[in-house]
C-alpha cells in the first residue's frame, strides 16, 4: 500500500514539521544527533504506536508547559508519575511542575476497575480542564503514562498543545514479547536496560532472555561455577580468534546473579516480565564443555565457535537431570516471573542414537525412541518447575514425542506447531521465524548489515495475524500472545542490534496490542515519522535502510543509457530525485515513472512524508561507464542450486572495528550476473576475500553442500555461461590471499562473446575450513 498526498491532520502542525525539516541542500543529521527544540507545538490527530483500542476525539485542547502541575493519588500512582516524569525529562525539553499544585493539570489515578477488565487497561482523557490518566491497576496506569509520553515526546517543544480526546485502551494479547540472544553475542547490563526502556514505550511486556547455547553460557550458577568460567568463553574462528602475538583472543561474558537481580528489578519497574531460557537437551555444547560428565560423548570439548546447529546434547541419565534441576533452582530464585523457557529446539539426536548407554536407558524406561526420551526429560523438568509455581515454555519441537502436560508452546517453525498445540488445549505464543525473526534483514538493499538476506519487511510483520483463522473459537483463546526474536550470530555490535530492531519493533507493538479491526498499514506509515522522532529522543540509532530509496536498473551499455526504477521499501510514495549532484528537497522533481538516464549521471533520491525526508541521508548512485561494467556480491543473484541458504557474512578481521561483509550461499557458493553484456569484453576480473566456513551442518545439510572439483592445486575461479553451461573463463587460485585478506584475479575469456550471457561464477575446491567469497566482479573491455 502506498501513501500519496496525505494531509497533515494525522501528525503535527507546521511548528513541529519545521523542527523536523532541514534547509534545502543540507545533509540530514544523524539519527542519534540531538533533536532540535521548538518553543511551542500543537499535536494533531493521534500519532501513537501502538494505536489504541478506542479513541474518541473531542472539541478543545489542553496546553502542557513548565507550570502544569502533575498530581498522583496513592503510592502506586506516585510510582507511575515518577517514572513518567523521569522519562519525559530525559527525552524532551518539557519540565513539569510536579507536586500538588492547584488548577488544571495532569492527574494519575488508580480507580475501581470494571469487572473482567485487563490489569493493563487504562483510560486517558484530555479536555480544556486537564489530563486524567486512570486505571484499575498500576500496570494499566503505566501503559497510560507511556501513551501520554508519546503524545508529549514527539514535538520536542517546551510548550505542547494536545487535542481533546478520550482513549479507552486495552491490549489484544497478554504476551507481547521480544527475545534477545545474549549467548552468541554478549550485551552489557546497560544495553539490556536501554532495550527494556524502549520496550516499555512500545507497551511490550515480556522480555525473553536467551542465556545459554552452544556458543556461550551467560548466567552465573553458583553451585556450578565452571558453567561461566569455561562455558562463558569461546575462541572465535579465524583471525578474530588470535591476538597480534598469536595467543587466543577469547570472547567472554556473563551476568552475575547480582546483575540479573538488578535487571529483573529494572524490568519490573517498567512492568516487563523476564523469561529466562536455559536450553535442554540440545544447544548444550558450552555446558558440556564445562561439565563433560553431563554430556554424551567421552572426552573434552569447548564452547562452539561455529554458528548453525551443533550436535551436543545433555545426557538423559538421573545425575544430569539432578544437575539441570540444580541449575533451574537458581534460575527460579533469580526470575520471579511465571515462565521458564526450556528450549527443546534443534536437539539433533545423533549422539543419543550412537550411544549404547543412552539406547539402553531408552529401553529401560520403556520409551519408543529418542523423541520420546526428550519428552521424558522435559516432563521431569516441568514437574520440577510446577512444584515451584513455575510454568514450562519451549520451542515447538517439544510437541514431538509428546507435550509435557501443562507446557506452553512457542511456535517458531511457522504457525503449524502453534495450531497443533492450541488444538490440544495448550497455550501458544506465535513467533514464526519467516515473519518475526529480526535477524532477517529489513530490506534487500546492499547496505544492510550482516544477517540473513531472506529479509523480513515492515509490511510482512504488520500484516501478520497471530491467531490462525482455522482455529475454533475455544481454541483461539489459547493464543496468548506474539513475540519477535533477535538472534545475534551476525549481530556483533550495539549499533547493528538497534538497526535490526528499529523501526520494526513499532510494527510488532501494533500487532501485539491493537485490535485486528483497527490495524491499517497506511495509518501506521502516517504515524511512523513521529515515532522516529521519539527514537531519536531515546538515543536509538534506528535502521535507515527501510526509510531510504531502493533502485533497480536495466543497463544499455551499447546505448550508454540506464533505465532506473525507484521505490521506498516501506511503501512511502513521495520520492524526490535530482540528477545534478544536489541533495533532493521537497521541491525536487517527483518520481512518477521509470527514469531513462544518459550515462554518466549522478542520481540522488529521497523518500518524503509531508515535505520532510524520512532517512537521515539521501540515497545516491554514480551511473557511469565503470558502474555498467561492475557488480558486487550484494547486487548479483545467487545460482538456483546454490541459493538455499544465503547469508550476509562478516569477515573475521580486524579484531575490532569495521569489517567487510559478503553475500554467499554456504551450501554451494555461486554468484550469477544475469544478462551481462559482453560485447568488447576481453576478461572478467574478480576481487575476492577468504573467510572461515563458520557453520555446523546437520547430516542432510551436509548432503546438500556442493562445490566443483578443483583441477589446479588450490582450485580455480571459474565463469560459465549459465550455472551448468560451458566454461567462459578460468584462472587458478593462489594458496592464500594477499596481506589485506583479498585477491584480484583476471580471467581472460576463452573466446569472444558478442551478445549477453548469464555469468555463473564459482570458486572450485572444498569450501572448508576456509571459503573464498566474491566481493566484486568487473568486465574488462579490450583496449
Amino acid at each position: 500500500m502506498m501513501i500519496r498526498n496525505r494531509t497533515a491532520a494525522t501528525l503535527v502542525t507546521a511548528t513541529l514539521l519545521a523542527a523536523l525539516s532541514m534547509a534545502a541542500g543540507c545533509t540530514p543529521a544523524s539519527s542519534t544527533a540531538p533533536l532540535p527544540t521548538v518553543a511551542a507545538a500543537e499535536v494533531k490527530g493521534v500519532p501513537l504506536i501502538p494505536l489504541p483500542a478506542m479513541v474518541r476525539p473531542a472539541e478543545g485542547r489542553f496546553v502542557v508547559d513548565a507550570t502544569t502541575p502533575l498530581r498522583a493519588q496513592g503510592d502506586a500512582a506516585g510510582r507511575v508519575a515518577a517514572r513518567f516524569t523521569e522519562l519525559l525529562g530525559r527525552t524532551t525539553p518539557l519540565r513539569l511542575a510536579g507536586g500538588k499544585g492547584e488548577g488544571n493539570g495532569i492527574d494519575f489515578r488508580i480507580v475501581p476497575a470494571q469487572a473482567g477488565a485487563s490489569a493493563e487497561a487504562y483510560t486517558l482523557h484530555i479536555d480544556n480542564d486537564g489530563i486524567r490518566v486512570e486505571a484499575g491497576d498500576e500496570h494499566g496506569l503505566f501503559n497510560g503514562a507511556m501513551t501520554l509520553w508519546q503524545l508529549l515526546a514527539g514535538p520536542q517543544a517546551v510548550v505542547v498543545a494536545l487535542p481533546a480526546m478520550r482513549i479507552e485502551d486495552t491490549p489484544r494479547f497478554a504476551w507481547r514479547g521480544l527475545m534477545l540472544d545474549s549467548a552468541r553475542h554478549f550485551w552489557s547490563v546497560e544495553q539490556i536496560k536501554a532495550l527494556l526502556d524502549t520496550m516499555a514505550t512500545h507497551k511490550l511486556n515480556t522480555f525473553h532472555w536467551h542465556l545459554t547455547d552452544d556458543q556461550g553460557w551467560r548466567i552465573e550458577i553458583k553451585r556450578y561455577p565452571r558453567l561461566t568460567e569455561v562455558g562463558g568463553c569461546r575462541v572465535p574462528q579465524g583471525d578474530a580468534g588470535r591476538n597480534a602475538d598469536g595467543t587466543p583472543n577469547r570472547y567472554c561474558g556473563h551476568y552475575t546473579q547480582e546483575q540479573i537481580r538488578d535487571v529483573v528489578a529494572y524490568a519490573a519497574a517498567r512492568h516487563i516480565t523476564i523469561v529466562p531460557e536455559i536450553d535442554v537437551p540440545g544447544h548444550a555444547q558450552a555446558a558440556v564443555a564445562a561439565y563433560p560428565e553431563h554430556g554424551v560423548v567421552d572426552g573434552p570439548t569447548e564452547p562452539s565457535h561455529n554458528w548453525g546447529v551443533n550436535p551436543y546434547l545433555f545426557n538423559p541419565r538421573e545425575e544430569t537431570l539432578q544437575f539441570l534441576e540444580g541449575v533451574l533452582a537458581e534460575v527460579i530464585d533469580l526470575f520471579p516471573g511465571p515462565y521458564v523457557h526450556i528450549g527443546g529446539d534443534e536437539a539433533v539426536k545423533y549422539q543419543w542414537q550412537a550411544s549404547p548407554a543412552v539406547q539402553a536407558h531408552i529401553r529401560k524406561l520403556g520409551l519408543k525412541d529418542e523423541e520420546a526420551l526428550q519428552s521424558h526429560m522435559l516432563k521431569r523438568l516441568e514437574t520440577f518447575l510446577e512444584a515451584r509455581d513455575r510454568k514450562l515454555i519451549g520451542w515447538d519441537e517439544i510437541i514431538e514425542g509428546g507435550l509435557p502436560p501443562q507446557a506452553t508452546v512457542m511456535s517458531w517453525r511457522g504457525i503449524e506447531g502453534g495450531i497443533e498445540a492450541a488444538t490440544h488445549g495448550h497455550d501458544v505464543v506465535m513467533s514464526p521465524g519467516n515473519t518475526l525473526y529480526l535477524d532477517f534483514l529489513q530490506t534487500n538493499l546492499p547496505d544492510e548489515p550482516p544477517g540473513r538476506p531472506k529479509f523480513t519487511s515492515m509490511q510482512k510483520i504488520y500484516a501478520f495475524d497471530p491467531v490462525p483463522g482455522q482455529l475454533q473459537s475455544e481454541q483461539r483463546r489459547h493464543v496468548i500472545g506474539v513475540q519477535a526474536n533477535m538472534w545475534t550470530e551476525h549481530t556483533r555490535t550495539w549499533e547493528r542490534l538497534q538497526h535490526n530492531l528499529f523501526p520494526r519493533m513499532a510494527a510488532l507493538a501494533e500487532i501485539a496490542w491493537t485490535p485486528l479491526q483497527r490495524k491499517d498499514y497506511d495509518g501506521f506509515l502516517a504515524r511512523l515519522p513521529v515515532q522516529l522522532q521519539r527514537y531519536r529522543a531515546l538515543g536509538i540509532a534506528y535502521g535507515q535502510t527501510a526509510l531510504s530509496v531502493a533502485m533497480q536498473r536495466q543497463d544499455d551499455r551499447a546505448g550508454n543509457r540506464v533505465r532506473v526504477e525507484l521505490s521506498n521499501p516501506l511503501g512511502y510514495g513521495d520520492i524526490r530525485y535530482t540528477t545534478d549532484g544536489s541533495v533532493p528537497t521537497a521541491r525536487s522533481p517527483a518520481y512518477t515513472a521509470p527514469l531513462d538516464l544518459a550515462v554518466p549521471t549522478e542520481l540522488h533520491a529521497a523518500a518524503f512524508f509531508e515535505g520532510t525526508p524520512l532517512a537521515d541521508r539521501a540515497s545516491r548512485w554514480t551511473l557511469d561507464a565503470a558502474a555498467l561494467l561492475s557488480r558486487t556480491d550484494k547486487t548479483l543473484a545467487q545460482c538456483p542450486q546454490g541459493g538455499r541458504l544465503l547469508l550476509r557474512l562478516e569477515d573475521d578481521n580486524p579484531t575490532d572495528g569495521p569489517r567487510e561483509s559478503f553475500d554467499v550461499s554456504i551450501f554451494n557458493p555461486c554468484w550469477l550476473w544475469e544478462g551481462a553484456q559482453l560485447q568488447d569484453v576481453a576478461s572478467i576480473q574478480v576481487r575476492a576475500g577468504r573467510i572461515p566456513y563458520n557453520f555446523g551442518l546437520l547430516r542432510d545439510e551436509e548432503a546438500r553442500r556442493g562445490f566443483r572439483k578443483a583441477v589446479a592445486a588450490h582450485g580455480e575461479f571459474e565463469v560459465r555461461d549459465g550455472c551448468e553451461g560451458p566454461v567462459l573463463a578460468s584462472v587458478p587460485l593462489p594458496q592464500a590471499p594477499d596481506a589485506d585478506g583479498f585477491i584480484t584475479l583476471d580471467a581472460p575469456l576463452r573466446s569472444a562473446v558478442g551478445g549477453s550471457a548469464d555469468l555463473c561464477m564459482t570458486f572450485s575446491g572444498d569450501t572448508r575450513p576456509r571459503m573464498w567469497v566474491l566481493q566484486q566482479v568487473t568486465l574488462r573491455t579490450r583496449d
